[in-house]
């Protein structure tokens, strides 16, 4: 699925226009952005959970070469599904 096929999808169960959908859909993605980008988690109970994991500095090695190579530490958004949904998917 694809935004657009997601907005329609949204549309439909919520009787809102194509438009209202649009503005929403964007309106959450650019506050789970601005959430994310504060350092903060967000948490859905019974769906999963936003947030950013800090990453370690690291030596590494170039596959091609062999030299050494150090990995800066780095944040890295992630989402982690709650149990509830998960279990859904483990059978």
């Amino acid at each position: 699925m694809n935004r657009n096929e997601l907005i329609s999808a949204i549309a439909a169960k919520t009787n809102l226009t194509k438009a209202q959908t649009t503005e929403f859909v964007n309106a959450c993605i650019e506050v789970v952005d601005e959430t994310l980008t504060k350092g903060e988690d967000i948490r859905l109970v019974g769906f999963g959970s936003f947030g950013v994991k800090q990453t370690k500095e690291r030596e590494t090695r170039n596959p091609r070469t062999g030299e050494k190579v150090t990995v800066k530490a780095s944040k890295k958004p992630f989402f982690k599904f709650g149990k509830a949904f998960a279990d859904k998917f483990a059978k």
